[in-house]
């Protein structure tokens, strides 16, 4: 597998499939736009076919009709987090404060950015890995991107204002991480992953302050399991916040919404 003669499309779809990659087709056709050089080539396929996932091998991952770029171990954006942008999405106001905590590679942020006019968007992160993935990513939009925990990062300016604060935070129980995909458990960071012993201790923590954060009417909305809503709801009331939970059943997806009670500013 060294030369381009070598590493045809039937060739690298044999590999792929070989390695268990359901849809090898598609990514072999990924992978070879992707390529520069024959070398470069062959070293993709090989370390696609030894678990890395896609978008780490190719460096990017499609999100919202995006391009987002991505660094090796960062957390790789789901396809079912897109609904947590569309609600999120609707129920900002004009020129909204938007804040993307556990941002990752900043996908949720940036596609709020590119759906919303004039948002002033602020995303933070504890892992420097995905901090430097998420700045990449938000540098055209305007954004800016706070390495910390949680909320300890962003500018104290920002308490009482913001109108849509989006986490998409972990929330696998612990004893669940080692139930995951190898292309997680392996490559993602478990930072990004593991939320504790029953999946919802860092989201417990986002609820409990977001009412400092939120402006009157502002809304908290994170990505949940359906089995752990409930309990989820809960939380987000218990945090003085009114408290819903929307479903997709196409994409397999739980949203719950946390709502500052009082009218908004505007």
């Amino acid at each position: 597998m060294s030369s381009v003669a070598s590493l045809s499309l039937s060739a690298i779809v044999t590999r792929l499939r070989a390695a268990g990659c359901v849809f090898a087709e598609d990514e072999a056709e990924l992978i070879i736009s992707a390529a520069e050089t024959p070398a470069d080539l062959a070293s993709m396929v090989e370390r696609r076919a030894s678990g890395l996932p896609l978008e780490h091998v190719l460096g990017w991952a499609e999100f919202c009709g995006l391009r987002v770029s991505l660094d090796a171990g960062v957390f790789v954006p789901r396809r079912r987090t897109e609904f947590l942008v569309h609600q999120a999405a609707a129920l900002a106001p004009p020129q909204a404060v938007v804040v993307d905590l556990c941002c990752g590679s900043g996908a949720l942020g940036a596609a709020l950015a590119a759906t919303l006019d004039s948002i002033d968007l602020h995303a933070s992160d504890i892992d420097p890995a995905a901090v430097r993935c998420a700045r990449r990513n938000l540098a055209t939009t305007g954004g800016r991107v706070h390495e910390g925990d949680l909320y300890d990062s962003l500018p104290r300016a920002l308490r009482g204002r913001v109108d849509v604060l989006v986490a998409n935070a972990p929330y696998v129980p612990t004893r669940d991480i080692a139930l995951l995909p190898a292309e997680a458990r392996v490559h993602e960071a478990r930072l990004a992953l593991d939320g504790g012993a029953d999946g919802l201790d860092i989201l417990r923590r986002v609820a409990a302050d977001a009412p400092q954060w939120l402006a009157p009417g502002g809304h908290l909305l994170f990505e949940t399991s359906e089995r752990q809503a409930p309990r989820a709801l809960d939380t987000v009331a218990g945090a003085g916040l009114t408290a819903r939970v929307v479903t997709s059943d196409e994409l397999y997806a739980t949203v719950v919404i946390g709502t500052r009670v009082g009218e908004g500013r505007r």
